[in-house]
């Protein structure tokens, strides 16, 4: 995974995660408590509500991304820009300032007023996009979204979400956001949960990753909570996206995310990276459903090409055995290269296996007509395998 600098500040695995506190300028932004259209105003709010509470950059929005509202044009974000401009020149407080923009127009003029950081919620459907933060030397954040500049949307199909990132190519400061929210009527709760669940497959790109969670509807609707009342929920879904690889959080809480995330990150797994004498990064990969997928979108084999044997060490532990399911299990890993260890009460064990070894024993398993084998044998196929 390698370390993005993004004006002093590093991102990536070797590093705290990293908060991103946001400020609107923009009318129709939702969330009132963000929104402002003075520039003093503002800007004790930037050191008050987000520098003080513990913000390493602040993202400073144009423009809401509400799908109820129209896409502003380039022109129309730039009339926004000098309340953004005024504002950070009045911060006293210390942070990395992103503007968040699809423009590569818009992102030059923040760039030359005092922004350190462009966060692209267009992922480089703008061509000359990575153009100019390559120029400037800016890290900058590529959200996955459609190839077209007026659309207000995000991906979908979350297997499309791999195309979405890559649209463009990548900066050598690219921090990829698999893009959480309804952006579009195309977007739902469902394809937002599917995205969380299989967060730990885009730092595949081996790049530091955003995500924007914060009183998000996929969390809300799972306990129930209005807008308001969803901080606990966000700060759950916070430290379990840091342990799943996520370095920056983008976020209306500032001071309670950044607690979250320390958590998250103190409890994440020790990754190995090493670039020296070979590039060697160890993948949060566990099934083989994932590594295919990781190995067809990172064209490491052809697409056609299944993964027959693997070394995806699987470890299981089974309880509630009887004398039976012991006896099965235990004649089922012979020839395998899996293991079956028994408590010595009998009544549970460890099962610890590699995916083909998994598949052997449910041939085995499948091979014996025996009532409780064919049991045992549902349960494998549509539990474990």
């Amino acid at each position: 995974m390698r370390t993005v600098d993004a004006a002093g500040l590093k991102i990536g695995d070797s590093h705290p995660p990293r908060i991103m506190g946001v400020l609107n300028v923009s009318e129709e932004s939702p969330y009132d408590p963000s929104v402002f259209h003075e520039p003093a105003a503002a800007a004790e709010y930037v050191d008050v509500e987000l520098i003080d509470e513990g913000a390493d950059i602040v993202d400073i929005g144009l423009e809401s991304a509400n799908k109820r509202f129209d896409v502003l044009s380039a022109e129309e974000e730039l009339q926004r820009l000098d309340v953004a401009a005024e504002t950070i020149a009045s911060v006293s407080g210390d942070a990395v300032f992103s503007i968040e923009t699809r423009y590569h127009e818009v992102a030059e003029a923040a760039l030359k007023r005092g922004f350190e950081m462009v966060n692209d919620i267009c992922g480089f459907a703008d061509p000359k996009m990575p153009d100019i933060c390559t120029e400037y030397g800016v890290a900058v954040g590529k959200m996955a979204s459609p190839p077209d500049l007026t659309s207000p949307g995000a991906i979908a199909d979350v297997d499309h979400i791999y195309d979405a990132l890559t649209q463009n190519g990548f900066t050598e400061k690219t921090i990829i956001d698999p893009a959480f929210g309804g952006w579009s009527e195309e977007k739902t709760v469902a394809e937002d949960r599917e995205t969380f669940d299989r967060l730990r497959e885009f730092r595949s790109y081996g790049r530091p990753m955003l995500v924007s969670i914060n009183r998000k509807n996929f969390l809300r609707s799972i306990a129930n909570r209005s807008t308001e009342d969803a901080l606990a929920v966000s700060l759950a879904a916070t430290s379990m996206a840091v342990e799943r690889g996520a370095h920056v959080i983008r976020t209306h809480d500032v001071a309670e995310t950044r607690d979250a995330a320390l958590i998250g990150d103190r409890f994440t797994p020790a990754r190995t990276y090493a670039e020296s004498p070979m590039t060697i990064a160890e993948l949060d990969i566990d099934t083989v459903k994932s590594a295919e997928r990781h190995f067809e979108q990172m064209e490491m084999i052809p697409s056609t090409q299944r993964i027959q044997t693997e070394t995806l060490t699987r470890v299981f532990e089974l309880r509630d055995l009887d004398d039976q399911h012991v006896s099965l299990l235990s004649n089922a890993v012979l020839g395998t290269t899996a293991r079956f260890i028994p408590d010595s009460t009998g009544d549970h064990g460890l099962l610890i296996a590699t995916q083909a070894g998994l598949d052997a024993i449910e041939a085995n398993l499948s091979a014996d007509e025996g009532t409780t084998s064919s049991s045992l044998h549902d349960i494998f196929r549509t539990q474990i395998c």
